[in-house]
């Protein structure tokens, strides 16, 4: 056992670094990326964190950087973090094509010295790929005293998306394990003011249609990248999709648990009055 979790971030650097190879930087539109109609998770972080000029963000588990380099446009101070050099140097190449300046350091979650704190911690998609507790520790480390973590990951309990997780096995690593309910908890015992959100109810329907009216193997295309550069192709399905999963979410919330995907924006002070 010890053997494997050892082994997890030189498996989680090998994928990382292949998938970065193989993507074409210049086909990124890094604004698409995060208000695309089928982008809910990014926009809803987006209102979350409000005005960002001037605030110093840390991008842990940056990836190709198309959230680093857009906080980075919104007038943020970035630094971007990843286990993948290759990655990072898809992150400078993304952020000089638009025309901005990121910090990048080449880390896993066990190894964040930094002597400096943040306003934000930004993980998205992350935490499913590391020891949530274990981050969750070091980032109450990085953050200042009215600082806030917002993140975004995938959760365990859909079938639907559990059968994906099956056939698609070439685009995702062998150590990931989407969030519980369990994993959600840990938040409130390291953050006194947690909010939590979830996406992907009916709307998952896309993914359906996709497989059986358009052919497409979750193997050879990340579905869940190709639905946001597609956005607004599928905006005649999304939006009421979306708008039938808001109503059905605040008339039965305990449904959240089937979602896709779980936004939680955790904030160290609990005195500070926030605006939802």
């Amino acid at each position: 056992m010890n053997g494997e979790v050892s082994g997890r971030p030189k498996r989680e650097e090998k994928f990382h670094d292949e998938w970065a190879v193989r993507t074409d930087i210049i086909s990124i539109d890094v604004v698409k990326s995060n208000e695309s109609i089928t982008a809910p998770e990014l926009r809803y972080i987006t209102q979350q964190l409000g005005l960002l000029r001037g605030k110093k963000l840390i991008d842990v588990g940056c990836g190709l950087g198309e959230a680093s380099v857009y906080f980075a446009i919104k007038g943020a101070d970035v630094t971007s973090i990843d286990i993948s050099e290759s990655m990072l140097q898809a992150v400078k190449e993304l952020a000089a094509r638009n025309h901005v300046s990121i910090k990048t350091y080449k880390s896993n979650i066990e190894e964040l010295f930094f002597g400096e704190k943040f306003d934000i911690v930004y993980a998205g998609n992350l935490f499913h790929h590391v020891n949530v507790e274990s981050a969750l520790k070091e980032f109450t480390l990085l953050l200042k005293e009215d600082g806030v973590l917002v993140s975004w990951d995938p959760l365990a309990y859909n079938p639907f998306i559990n059968l994906y997780r099956f056939i698609a096995r070439k685009v995702r690593t062998l150590d990931e394990h989407p969030l519980t309910m369990r994993d959600i908890s840990l938040f409130r015992k390291y953050f006194p003011h947690v909010k939590v959100r979830y996406f992907w109810l009916s709307s998952l329907l896309i993914f359906i249609y996709m497989v059986i009216f358009q052919l497409r193997n979750p193997n050879k295309e990340r579905f869940w990248k190709v639905v946001v550069d597609e956005g607004d192709k599928w905006a005649w399905l999304y939006k009421p999709l979306e708008a039938f999963d808001t109503f059905i979410l605040k008339l039965f919330p305990f449904l959240g648990f089937l979602c896709w995907n779980v936004v939680i924006v955790a904030r160290k002070n609990r005195s500070h009055n926030y605006v939802y």
